[in-house]
């Protein structure tokens, strides 16, 4: 399987920001600490996605990224086509040159499973994936940890 951590990295970061769109603009910085999740490796994966027209960036104090589209429109596979990722079950990347220049006996098996994968993929979209209950419940725990650091960070910073 060819999807790497870039692709799973780019759903991860296009779902924490349709969980938090009602906020307004969402960070690279906040997405990062929520996931963990280098804020470099953030700020290259969101270059690729704002040139996909998948994100829109609003700069100053308050700034950050927005869906351009409703999460409905966002599919999975949109969000790892954007990072130039691909999906792909075969070792040949598809192309029929497996075992030394030739077809191997599984090839076509793997083709399949890849077309299979992709359709998943394009079926699932952002929204779909915010109201599973896992996610949710995910989420809600991310954002308390979130606020219990910036409230002990306040607490630390106070005369």
């Amino acid at each position: 399987m060819r999807l790497t951590t870039k692709g799973r990295y780019a759903v991860t970061a296009m779902l924490d920001l349709a969980l938090h769109a009602d906020s307004g603009p969402t960070s690279l910085g906040d997405i990062s600490q929520r996931q963990e999740i280098s804020l470099s490796y953030l700020e290259q994966l969101f270059a690729r996605l704002r040139r996909a027209g998948l994100v829109n960036s609003v700069r100053g104090p308050g700034g950050g990224y927005l869906l351009s589209q409703p999460p409905e429109a966002i599919s999975v596979s949109k969000v790892i086509d954007a990072v130039n990722e691909s999906v792909d079950a075969t070792r040949c990347q598809g192309l029929s040159d497996c075992q030394q220049g030739n077809t191997c006996l599984t090839h076509h098996l793997w083709c399949e499973l890849s077309v299979q994968i992709r359709h998943f993929l394009d079926d699932m979209t952002l929204a779909q994936l915010m109201l599973r209950p896992d996610v949710i419940r995910i989420a809600s725990r991310q954002q308390s940890r979130q606020q219990q650091r910036a409230e002990a960070g306040i607490l630390a910073s106070s005369p």
